[in-house]
C-alpha cells in the first residue's frame, strides 16, 4: 500500500515492524505508555487496545478493512484513545488482556481488540471485528458506537465491570497444592492423557487444525526413555514423520510453517516462526539420537539451513518470523497467503525435464487442478502445496526406477524450484530479535553442532550468544532486554527471555566447553531468581512487576506453541544444580514443581515440558566429564560420541586442565582431580558423582553410556 501521501502517526517513531505497519493509518495510534494513559484521563475517554504481531494474517485483514478506513478511524479517534501493542515485544500486556477476553468470551486470538477504562481495566473485548454488520454479527463501527454510548450513559456500570473482571482474574491464578505429588503415577497420567488425543492415522494430536506443540514430543521421548513404552516412541516418531512429509514442512526451502489447517498436515498456515524452527530442530535431533535414522537428521539440517540462510542477522541474532502473505508472482500488487510457496503443475513441468517432472509431481502430490483439498475458502484453487504422500521407495517402485535415482531427481528438482522461487517477491520478514526465541535457537544450533558434527551450527550459536551477551545484557546493572531492532535494545526481559537464554547458554557450553557460557548462565539464573521468584508461594512470575501499568503478575501454566517460562526454568535449575552440586538451586526447582503440582494433577497434559523436567528430577543424575583440552580434536570426538546417545538425565562437562576445570572444581571437588589417563584424553561417566573407570577411546565411552 502506498503511504507516502499519508500523514504518519506516533507509531512511526517505534521500532516494531508490527507497529510500523500501522504508522500511516488515519487512526491516531499511541504506543503503550504514559502519554496515552494521560490523554485518556484528561479527555475522559475509554481506551481501545489492539494487540497483534507482524505476521498475523487477520491482523492484516482488520488493518486493511478498518484501520485504513477514514470513516472508521474517525469514530476511533473521536470516541477513544487508541493504543497499538506488539504482543511479541510486550507479552506481559498481552497475557493480561488475553486472559480478560477469554474470560469474557470463552475464546481468544489475534488481533486482540479490548476496550479499557482509564485505569486500564478491561470491560469489553473480542478478536477480529469485520467492517460491516453481517450474519447477525456486529461490524466494528457498530461496536465502536455502542461502546461509546454505554460509556456515556452507564459509565459507573462499566467501571464496576472492569473492577470485577480484574478481581476474578486475580482469584483464578494458580495456587500450590502441598499434598499433590510429582511422581511416577503423574508421569503415567500425563502419557495416557496425551495418548487419548493421538491420531494414529495421520499422527499428531486431535483432528485438526494441527499444531506442532514440540513440548509434547519432548515429553514422549523422555517418557519412552524412562518407561521403555514403545507406543510413546511411535506416537512421537510418526508425528515427526508426518510433519516432515506434509505441506507444513517447506519441501523446497526447509523450515516449518506455523500449523496445518487440516488434520493431514497437508495445508499449512504459511507463516514461519523462529520459535517453531528451534523447538522442532530439537525434536528431530532427539528422534535421530534415539533411532539413528538419517531421515530425522536431514530434516534438522534442512530446517537449520533455512534459519541460517533467511533468519540470521548480520549482528548475529536470529530474526523473529516470516509472514504467511506475499505478493502474487503474476500480480505483485495483490498479496495472498502462501503465494511464495505455491506451484501450478505447468510451472513445474516447464522447469524440470519431462521425465523428472513426472517423478517429482507424483512424489509431491502435484495435480493439474491443485491439491489443496482441505481449502474451504478455495484460496489455492489450481495451485499445489508440495507434500510427500509417498516415500522415495514407493515412488521408485511406481516408476520402476532405482531409489537412488529417484532421490537424485527429487533433490535436483527442489534445487531448480528453489532458484525459481528465489526470484519471486518474498514474504515480509519480521527482523526484530527476541531474546527468548534467540535462546531457543542458540540451544538448537548448539545441540545440532555436536549431534550432527557440523561446525557452522556452533558458529551460529556462538555468534548469537555473543550478540546477546554484549547487546541485550548489561552485566553492570544485571539488566537483560527483550527486544533488539535497528540499533535499539528495549523492554525489560521477562521470565521466558531469561529461561530460554539460560537453556541456550548451557547447551552452548556443552557444545564448546567454553566456560564463559556456563558462568553467564549461572549469573543470569541468579538474576532470574531475584526478579521473578515468588518467595511466598513458589514458582516464577512471568514478569517482574516493576511496570505498574500491567495489572496482574501471572504464572503461565501451559506449555503451548512455546514452553512456559516456569517449565524451562525448572529444568535449567536442575541441570545447573548437577553442574555445580548447589543444593539451593535444586530447592528452588522443587518448590516450583510443588507450586504447579495441583495443576499437574488435574491436567498434566497442559504442561508436558514441566513433566519432562519431572523426568529429569526423578531420574538418577548422570555426569559425563571429558578430561582433556577444550579445543582438542580428541576431546571433540568424545563429546560427539556422547551426543550420539539420547541421555536426558545427563550433563556433559570438560575438565580442561585450565580455567574451566578450575571453575568447576570450586563446586565439584571430584572434577578438580580428574586428569587424562596416561596422558590420553579420557571420559568419566558418573552417577550421583560416583564415577566409572575412565574411558580412553570412544568405543569404551559408548559402552559406558549404553549401560542401564
Amino acid at each position: 500500500m502506498e503511504t507516502n501521501d499519508k500523514k504518519p502517526n506516533r507509531l512511526s517513531r517505534e521500532k516494531s515492524p508490527y507497529l510500523l505497519q500501522h504508522a500511516f493509518n488515519p487512526v491516531d495510534w499511541y504506543p503503550w505508555g504514559d502519554e496515552a494513559f494521560q490523554k485518556a484521563e484528561k479527555e475522559h475517554k475509554p481506551i481501545f487496545l489492539s494487540i497483534g504481531y507482524s505476521t498475523c494474517h487477520w491482523c492484516h485483514v482488520m488493518e486493511h478493512e478498518s484501520f485504513e478506513s477514514d470513516a472508521i478511524a474517525g469514530l476511533m479517534n473521536n470516541y477513544f484513545v487508541c493504543i497499538k501493542v506488539d504482543r511479541e515485544e510486550r507479552p506481559d500486556v498481552d497475557k493480561v488482556y488475553m486472559s480478560a477476553v477469554q474470560a469474557m468470551t470463552g475464546s481468544g486470538g489475534w488481533p486482540l481488540s479490548v476496550f479499557l477504562t482509564q485505569d486500564l481495566k478491561p470491560f469489553y473485548g473480542g478478536t477480529y471485528f469485520p467492517p460491516r454488520d453481517a450474519h447477525g454479527r456486529p461490524g466494528f463501527p457498530t461496536v465502536l458506537g455502542r461502546i461509546h454510548e454505554v460509556w456515556e450513559t452507564e459509565h459507573e456500570k462499566i467501571v464496576e465491570s472492569g473492577d470485577r473482571l480484574i478481581s476474578l482474574l486475580q482469584q483464578e491464578r494458580a495456587v500450590s497444592d502441598e499434598h499433590a505429588a510429582v511422581d511416577e503415577a503423574l508421569l503415567n497420567k500425563t502419557y495416557h492423557q496425551l495418548a487419548a488425543q493421538y491420531d494414529p492415522k495421520y499422527g499428531g494430536f486431535g483432528s485438526g487444525p494441527k499444531f506442532p506443540r514440540p513440548a509434547v514430543l519432548n515429553f514422549l521421548f523422555r517418557y519412552y526413555w524412562r518407561s521403555k513404552d514403545e507406543e510413546a516412541l511411535t506416537m512421537a516418531l510418526v508425528t515427526l514423520q508426518a510433519m516432515a512429509r506434509g505441506g507444513m514442512n517447506d519441501q523446497v526451502g526447509g523450515g516449518f510453517h506455523r500449523y496445518s489447517v487440516d488434520g493431514q498436515w497437508r495445508v499449512p498456515h504459511f507463516e514461519k516462526m523462529l520459535y517453531d524452527q528451534a523447538q522442532l530442530i530439537h525434536a528431530y535431533l532427539d528422534a535421530f539420537q534415539i533411532t539413528h535414522d538419517e531421515a530425522f537428521a536431514r530434516v534438522a539440517r534442512e530446517t537449520l539451513g533455512y534459519v541460517l540462510r533467511e533468519m540470521t542477522g548480520r549482528e548475529g541474532g536470529f530474526y523473529s518470523a516470516e509472514d504467511a502473505d506475499s505478493p502474487d508472482p503474476q500480480n505483485p500488487a495483490h498479496s495472498s497467503e502462501g503465494a511464495f510457496y505455491l506451484w501450478t503443475k505447468k510451472e513445474i513441468e516447464n522447469a524440470l525435464p519431462a521425465g523428472h517432472a513426472k517423478v517429482f509431481c507424483h512424489h509431491f502430490g502435484v495435480d493439474e487442478f491443485g491439491n489443496a483439498l482441505s481449502d474451504p475458502q478455495q484460496e489455492f484453487r489450481g495451485k499445489n502445496i508440495l507434500f510427500a504422500p509417498f516415500t522415495v521407495a514407493q515412488t521408485a517402485n511406481f516408476f520402476s526406477i532405482d531409489e537412488s535415482a529417484v532421490q537424485k531427481m527429487l533433490e535436483e528438482g527442489k534445487r531448480i524450484l528453489f532458484d525459481i522461487r528465489s526470484q519471486r517477491p518474498r514474504p515480509q520478514r519480521d527482523d526484530k530479535i527476541i531474546t527468548a526465541w534467540n535462546g531457543l535457537m542458540i540451544s538448537a544450533c548448539a545441540r545440532a553442532s555436536r549431534i550432527l558434527n557440523e561446525e557452522s551450527f556452533v558458529k551460529a550459536a556462538r555468534d548469537a550468544a555473543e550478540f546477546a551477551a554484549h547487546t541485550l545484557y548489561d552485566p553492570q546493572t544485571k539488566t537483560l532486554r527483550r527486544r533488539y531492532r535497528d540499533g535499539e535494545a528495549k523492554f525489560e526481559a521477562q521470565l521466558d527471555d531469561f529461561a530460554f537464554l539460560i537453556q541456550g547458554l548451557i547447551d552452548l557450553y556443552e557444545a564448546t566447553f567454553e566456560i564463559k557460557w556456563l558462568t553467564l548462565a549461572l549469573e543470569l539464573h541468579g538474576v532470574q531468581i531475584s526478579l521473578f521468584w515468588d518467595s511466598s508461594s513458589g514458582g516464577f512470575f512471568d514478569f517482574s512487576g516493576k511496570d505498574k501499568s500491567v495489572l496482574l503478575r501471572t504464572k503461565e501454566a501451559y506449555d503451548g506453541a512455546e514452553p512456559s517460562g516456569n517449565s524451562v526454568a525448572v529444568l535449567n535449575g536442575m541441570r545447573l544444580s548437577q553442574v555445580t552440586g548447589d543444593g539451593l538451586l535444586k530447592k528452588y526447582t522443587e518448590a516450583a514443581m510443588r507450586f504447579f503440582a495441583g495443576t499437574l494433577q488435574q491436567s498434566p497434559h497442559a504442561m508436558p515440558q514441566m513433566m519432562s523436567a519431572a523426568i529429569f528430577f526423578l531420574a538418577t543424575p548422570r555426569q559425563i566429564v571429558i578430561s582433556g583440552p577444550a579445543d582438542s580434536p580428541r576431546t571433540a570426538e568424545f563429546a560427539t560420541e556422547a551426543a550420539r546417545h539420547f541421555l536426558p538425565n545427563a550433563v556433559v562437562l570438560c575438565a580442561d586442565g585450565a580455567e574451566g576445570q578450575k571453575f568447576l572444581g570450586e563446586f565439584l571437588p571430584a572434577v578438580a582431580s580428574m586428569t587424562p589417563k596416561n596422558g590420553l584424553v579420557s571420559a568419566y561417566v558418573c552417577e550421583n558423582y560416583t564415577c566409572e573407570l575412565p574411558a580412553t577411546d570412544v568405543d569404551q565411552l559408548s559402552l559406558l553410556l549404553n549401560k542401564e
